[in-house]
């Protein structure tokens, strides 16, 4: 017996208000995707941008998963919100700027890896380990941040009135 009451998608039907990724380009998002997780909960305990990578590939997943999508949303909501209140006050701008400098600077002296100082503790290889390989996260990360730092400025800090005479 046939049932004629389902409803089939026609192909290249709309998802999420989008035509949902076919063939290759639906792998290579899938990959992408999941690369920019693992690589996003990897650098939320070792240095790098790990909840940026993580939010940019939940936005990459969204397109295929509505699962990704529910957890997007709540994310995009709270960061939207930090954001507004990072860039409220001056000192709160000027603080953020000095972060994303500090970072920058240790990114830097991390690849420069100077000798063991006198004071440090412990054995010389736990003196900056790693060379460039985390010294060049640390500086995308001090760049990044300075970067959304004027996105945040330029969208949520009201401009200032004009002065009429």
């Amino acid at each position: 017996m046939l049932r004629t009451d389902r409803r089939r998608r026609p192909h290249g039907a709309r998802f999420a208000g989008r035509t949902r990724p076919r063939g290759a380009s639906r792998i290579i998002g899938l990959v992408v995707g999941w690369l920019l997780v693992l690589v996003g909960l990897a650098a939320l305990v070792l240095p790098g941008p790990g909840l940026l990578a993580l939010v940019a590939g939940l936005a990459v997943l969204a397109q295929q998963y509505e699962w990704a999508r529910r957890w997007l949303q709540p994310v995009k909501r709270k960061a939207f919100a930090a954001a507004a209140r990072g860039v409220k006050s001056t000192r709160n701008i000027v603080l953020s700027f000095a972060g994303a400098l500090v970072l920058v600077l240790l990114g830097v002296l991390w690849g420069v890896h100077p000798a063991t100082p006198g004071w440090w503790p412990l054995d010389a290889r736990w003196w900056l380990p790693g060379g460039w390989s985390v010294g060049s996260g640390l500086i995308v990360s001090g760049l990044l941040a300075a970067a959304f730092i004027v996105y945040s400025i330029r969208r949520f800090r009201p401009s200032p009135e004009p002065v009429n005479p």
